[in-house]
């Protein structure tokens, strides 16, 4: 499998890569450029909305809405009715007031709740942040998997009942049961031991055939993981920073991954001037799982 470029979006920390089926596209977002990008697959159309605040992530909503997880809140966004360069923005619920912490990575588990992580932006990322589940019906909800420095990788089995997630210094990726009814997680152990392995892990996607495919920043890779946590994959990226992976296309057989022109020296960007822009994948023995709907309604 060989990664080609799709968008020379060059963005300084390009993540939260999804494939809205509804509108036939790819979505992510620029987080330190406070944009929200979007790349139509039947026209090759690209366009861009700046956005008041970082956005972490943000979840496609069963309403046509966009649920964004900015900097220090979730708020809704309508898309169809953006007319100009602006995303104008409706607040939920303040995040954190007081911490300094922002959203970062985030994804909508199988039964329609959005679940993010918020990042510690003290120095060395010292871990105060937390998990969330925030739902239309239970509002914001702490999911009790500990304090938290860099959350990455969180992404569900095909099932729903295990929930994947990591601390990115710490270079391992966690699963734990996830009920997400009453947001409980219990039996949190290593999925996979990366301590060895150049790189961090970053964002996460899962299969059809339940395994993880994990984003590694700083090594120019992509992993596959077993099931059981077993590498069988390495597909190399031509970015130094893979930061999050998606499956889309209207067979979900196309890998797409972000990348980042963050922590990046000029001679790295003149050998890799195309990082920060996003990659696709035709796989050749994988498939995605559609991206569940946020339940807004």
């Amino acid at each position: 499998m060989h990664a080609r470029l799709l968008v020379d979006s060059r963005c300084t920390l390009g993540e939260g890569l999804l494939w809205d089926a509804r509108r036939g596209a790819w979505l992510w977002t620029d987080i330190e450029g406070r944009r929200l990008w979007q790349h139509r697959e039947a026209d090759g159309m690209t366009r861009t909305w700046s956005l008041p605040d970082r956005l972490g992530s943000f979840a496609i909503c069963a309403s046509g809405q966009i649920l964004l997880g900015l900097a220090k809140s979730l708020a809704w966004a309508d898309l169809d009715a953006a007319g100009g360069d602006f995303l104008p923005v409706t607040t939920i619920v303040a995040l954190e007031p007081g911490l300094e912490t922002r959203t970062n990575d985030g994804r909508t588990d199988r039964a329609g709740h959005f679940v993010f992580g918020t990042m510690s932006e003290l120095p060395q990322h010292l871990p105060i942040g937390s998990f969330y589940q925030f739902s239309h019906r239970h509002g914001l909800r702490r999911l009790d998997l500990g304090t938290i420095g860099i959350p990455n990788s969180l992404c569900f089995s095909p099932d729903g009942g295990t929930i994947y997630f990591c601390d990115s210094p710490q270079r391992q990726i966690m699963q734990a049961a996830y009920d997400p009814d009453t947001a409980s997680v219990s039996s949190i152990r290593v999925f996979a031991d990366l301590r060895t392995r150049p790189g961090e892990p970053d964002g996460s996607i899962v299969d059809a055939d339940g395994r993880l495919w994990n984003a590694v920043w700083g090594a120019h890779l992509i992993r596959r993981f077993t099931p059981t946590g077993r590498i069988d994959r390495e597909l190399p990226v031509p970015a130094k920073n893979a930061t999050c992976v998606a499956f889309g296309g209207t067979d979900l057989r196309t890998l797409a991954v972000t990348s980042a022109r963050q922590d990046m020296s000029e001679g790295e960007l003149a050998t890799t001037p195309e990082s920060g822009g996003v990659f696709v994948v035709d796989t050749d023995d994988a498939a995605g799982i559609p991206e569940t709907l946020f339940a807004d309604r």
